[in-house]
């Protein structure tokens, strides 16, 4: 007896987890961005890493069911990263540069996994004096440094950060991206330039992360490392930071909307 070809399989489940999981993603880039922005302007907005962001989800109304149903688009994004980097089924192969990016693509999992168990606690504890703006990195690099060659595997992270950060970078300026779209052409007149621009910052962000986790082994200091909020706060201490700091926003919340654009057109091949 044939199975019909429309008989949901585990492969349309775990196209529909990755594509709740570019939009939990948005939605936390949106936050992250926005709520920056707002603080630039005086406008009751915070800068603050993903954490930061899950809290004043906790806060809205029913934030404890809009956690919830985060928490199961970033475990359907980290089992997703998870695929892309084992299976590779974006064909980045076995080469230098591939080898960095599926690198970049675990750790992207088990950061997103870890943003999930922080936004269970959170739910569960509904405290948001858990430690919300950046200190994911940290604990990150605590664990790193605790284990054997923890200050090898702490500098491995920041070296596949960077490459990542840059990987993001060429993605924009040669439209990689546009491969893994179905995207009308309507839609990309606005939306590439938007991708673009958001990948291009998430890039430098990444990259500047990627230095912090660096340095971080290079001191043998866990508290040298930082995310995103700690990016915010170097931003903020140069010449011109306030507009620096709108421009990153700005970028950010774009790489949201980039997201989202991925739930709704990315080709998913699991």
């Amino acid at each position: 007896m044939t199975t019909s070809s429309n008989t949901p399989d585990h492969r349309d489940a775990i196209t529909i987890l990755a594509r709740a999981g570019y939009g939990a993603r948005g939605i936390v880039y949106l936050l992250v961005g926005g709520l920056a922005a707002l603080a630039v302007v005086g406008q009751g907005g915070q800068t603050t890493g993903s954490r930061g962001a899950l809290e004043r989800i906790l806060f809205a109304p029913w934030g404890d069911v809009l956690l919830g149903i985060m928490v199961a688009g970033l475990l359907g994004f980290a089992l997703w990263r998870g695929i892309q980097a084992i299976k590779d089924t974006d064909h980045h192969g076995m080469d230098a540069k591939g080898i960095v990016v599926r690198a970049a693509l675990l750790i992207s999992a088990m950061t997103h996994i870890m943003l999930a168990f922080f936004a269970v606690s959170l739910i569960f504890t509904l405290d948001s004096s858990s430690g919300g703006s950046g200190s994911g990195s940290k604990d990150a690099a605590t664990w790193l440094m605790s284990q054997s060659f923890g200050r090898w595997l702490v500098a491995a992270v920041g070296v596949a950060l960077v490459g990542a950060g840059v990987a993001h970078v060429i993605k924009a300026v040669k439209t990689q991206f546009d491969r893994h779209f179905n995207m009308p052409t309507q839609v990309q007149y606005w939306a590439y330039p938007i991708c673009r621009f958001g990948l291009i910052v998430r890039g430098l962000v990444f990259a500047i992360v990627g230095a912090f986790f660096i340095m971080a082994a290079y001191q043998f200091d866990p508290d040298e490392a930082g995310g995103i909020a700690e990016v915010f706060t170097m931003i903020r201490s140069q010449i011109f930071g306030q507009t620096l700091l709108v421009l990153v926003a700005s970028g950010l919340f774009a790489f949201g909307i980039y997201s989202l654009l991925e739930a709704i057109y990315r080709r998913i091949h699991p």
